[in-house]
C-alpha cells in the first residue's frame, strides 16, 4: 500500500496499485472487489499483527493500568517501526468508504471498552460513564493522527507518558496522572516488550514442519522482491532447473501459510502469481536480518 501512502487513498487508483504490486488488474479483481476492500484487507492484516504483538507482550495478565500502558506502548512501537503503514491505517483510512469507516468505529469501540474497565479501579472511577472512555480514545486517536499526518520524526512512543496521564486522570486522579506523565519509558519496560516481540518474530518457523534450506530461502526472497512472480521466474531466481521441484516447493509453502497464489494457474492457461502472506513476510524479514548479520560479522 505504498502507493496509497504516496498519493493518498483518494487519488490512488487500481491501476496505480497493480502497477506498484506488479500484478494484473485481473489478479487484483480476483482478490478484491474494489480499492476499499483492498484497504480493508491491509487494515485487517495490521490488526492481526498487532494482536500477535499484544499476546507476545503478556498484556492479558496485567492489571488494568499496566495493561493499558503496555498495550499503548506496543501499538506506538509498531507505528514507529512501520510509519508508512501506520499512516495508511490511521490517516488514509478516514478517506475510505462505508465499510472501512465502519471497521474503524468497531476498532475504536473495542479500545473504549478496554479503557472503560478503569471505572472498576476505585471510587473515583465509579463516577465516570462509558462516554468518558469514548472521549479518551477519540482524543488519543486524534493526537496520534495529527502526528502521523504531519510526518513528524519524533517517535510516537515519546507520547506514552502524556497519553497515559490523560487516560488515568478521570479514573485514578491527578496523582496517578502526574506519575504516568513523569514515568519514563524505562529500559526494563521497553526491553521487556521488545524481547517479547523478538521472541515472536525471532523464530517465525516455530511450529512449522519444514527445514529452511538455501532454495527455500531464495524462493521466499524472490517472492518478497517480486510480488506476483510466476513458478518459472522463482525457479530462475532460486536457480532451480527442475520445474516439478519448484512446483512442489511452492505448493508446500502455500500449505504452510507462507505464500498465497493470486494467479489462475495452468488449469486456466495462465501462470501462477505468488505473494507472501503476513506469516511469509515475517519469515522473509527474518531471512534478511540473518543475511545482514552474517555480512556484518
Amino acid at each position: 500500500m505504498c502507493v496509497v501512502e504516496e498519493l493518498g487513498y483518494t487519488h490512488a487508483t487500481v491501476a496505480h496499485i497493480t502497477r506498484r504490486a506488479k500484478v494484473s488488474r485481473r489478479t487484483f479483481y480476483e482478490l478484491f472487489s474494489n480499492r476499499e476492500e483492498c484497504l480493508l484487507a491491509v487494515i485487517e492484516e495490521t490488526l492481526g499483527e498487532l494482536h500477535e504483538d499484544l499476546i507476545a507482550s503478556g498484556v492479558n495478565n496485567l492489571p488494568w493500568r499496566e495493561r493499558v500502558r503496555t498495550a499503548l506502548l506496543v501499538i506506538l512501537s509498531r507505528f514507529d517501526r512501520e510509519p508508512a503503514l501506520a499512516r495508511v491505517c490511521v490517516v488514509q483510512a478516514l478517506r475510505g468508504g462505508p465499510a472501512v469507516l465502519e471497521r474503524r468505529e468497531q476498532i475504536l469501540a473495542r479500545l473504549a471498552d478496554v479503557i472503560d474497565e478503569g471505572r472498576g479501579e476505585g471510587p473515583r472511577g465509579q463516577e465516570c460513564t462509558p462516554l468518558t472512555a469514548e472521549g479518551l480514545v477519540g482524543a488519543a486517536f486524534t493526537i496520534v493522527y495529527t502526528r502521523l499526518l504531519r510526518g513528524e520524526h519524533e517517535p510516537l512512543t515519546g507520547l506514552l507518558g502524556q497519553l497515559m496521564a490523560m487516560i488515568v486522570l478521570p479514573y485514578l486522579g491527578p496523582a496517578a496522572a502526574r506519575g504516568e506523565q513523569t514515568r519514563p519509558v524505562t529500559r526494563s519496560s521497553s526491553t521487556q516488550v521488545a524481547a517479547s516481540l523478538e521472541r515472536l518474530a525471532g523464530d517465525p518457523l516455530e511450529g512449522l514442519s519444514m527445514r529452511m534450506t538455501y532454495r527455500t530461502a531464495k524462493v521466499l526472497e524472490g517472492v518478497s522482491d517480486h510480488p506476483g512472480a510466476s513458478n518459472r521466474e522463482l525457479a530462475d531466481h532460486a536457480e532451480i532447473h527442475d520445474q516439478g521441484q519448484v512446483s512442489k516447493l511452492l505448493a508446500r509453502l502455500q500449505r504452510l501459510g507462507l505464500l498465497a497464489n493470486g494467479g489462475s494457474g495452468h488449469a486456466k492457461g495462465e501462470p501462477n502469481a505468488w505473494t507472501l502472506t503476513v506469516k511469509g513476510e515475517r519469515v522473509a524479514q527474518s531471512i534478511r536480518r540473518h543475511d545482514r548479520g552474517e555480512r556484518d560479522a
